[in-house]
């Protein structure tokens, strides 16, 4: 329209059609301040899970610092260089921070690493989307997809359910304790009779039942191919996690001793995303 009226006002020299022109030239030029001012002063910072598997979706949190004293960034969507997806920030007031989530989709084992990333708008009123490339340094770890196997030979063993327990509590085996009712506690562990002996909930701590460990190598598992072999290790890992198994690693130099808890299946985990990298 600008283009047109410019043209309109030259070849017929009408002041009223000059002052139009001119007002609109005026009126791209602010909107065009306003929209670089919108992109100035941000900072972005993400929020990798913990566990993060080769070609499976994963949320990734987006935490937007608008780090101006006065002005609000509205209409800033957030998109990661080079891959598919955004999340979009209405507002973000002046000094504050917004979050939102990002869904993810990385592929290929081991460390991941991102060097910046692509703020875009179309405030104040949508004639140009404006960007901006925001150094970061981030870094996260994705692991071997999960391949449902069934155990090596050289680590099924036979398990000692209900032969030995474990010194942690459980949902199975004999009473270890008894001690009074906390919020949370589930109610189906309550000691009806002696709670009513006391005038005050009594709860039952029963002593989980520990099984042989198991010893994962990934030279062992079946496969055609290492990153078979490897997928087939985190199903492993992850199939005694869940039944609070012990389960220990062994790769080439080097042995991790079998034990329970999301950390210890987290570092077994970190180990197999590096397995042959180096």
């Amino acid at each position: 329209m600008t283009l047109l009226l410019g043209f309109g006002a030259v070849n017929t020299g009408n002041n009223l059609i000059y002052l139009l022109v001119s007002a609109l030239l005026g009126f791209m030029v602010i909107s065009g301040l306003l929209g670089k001012r919108n992109l100035d002063g941000l900072q972005v910072r993400l929020r990798f899970a913990d566990e993060i598997y080769d070609g499976h979706p994963t949320l990734v949190g987006v935490e937007l610092t608008n780090g101006r004293r006065l002005l609000p960034a509205q209409l800033i969507d957030v998109q990661l260089a080079a891959e598919p997806g955004s999340v979009l920030f209405p507002l973000v007031p002046a000094g504050e921070q917004e979050a939102g989530r990002l869904l993810l989709t990385l592929t290929g084992r081991g460390p991941h690493s991102f060097s910046a990333i692509q703020l875009n708008s179309r405030y104040p009123i949508n004639f140009f989307v404006r960007s901006r490339h925001i150094p970061i340094a981030e870094r996260c770890v994705v692991f071997p997809a999960p391949q449902p196997c069934p155990l090596p030979a050289a680590s099924s063993g036979r398990q000692l359910a209900g032969e030995r327990t474990a010194s942690q509590r459980g949902h199975e085996g004999d009473i270890e304790r008894i001690h009074e009712y906390q919020p949370g506690d589930p109610l189906r562990r309550i000691h009806w009779r002696l709670s009513a002996r006391h005038d005050q909930l009594k709860v039952k701590d029963l002593a989980t039942a520990a099984s042989e460990p198991l010893w994962v190598d990934p030279r062992e598992c079946p496969g055609a191919s290492l990153e078979e072999k490897l997928r087939c290790a985190v199903y492993l890992i992850n199939q005694g996690g869940r039944a609070e198994r012990p389960v220990g690693l062994r790769l080439p130099g080097q042995r991790l001793a079998p034990a329970t808890g999301r950390p210890h299946r987290l570092k077994l985990l970190h180990h197999l995303a590096g397995y042959g990298k180096n």
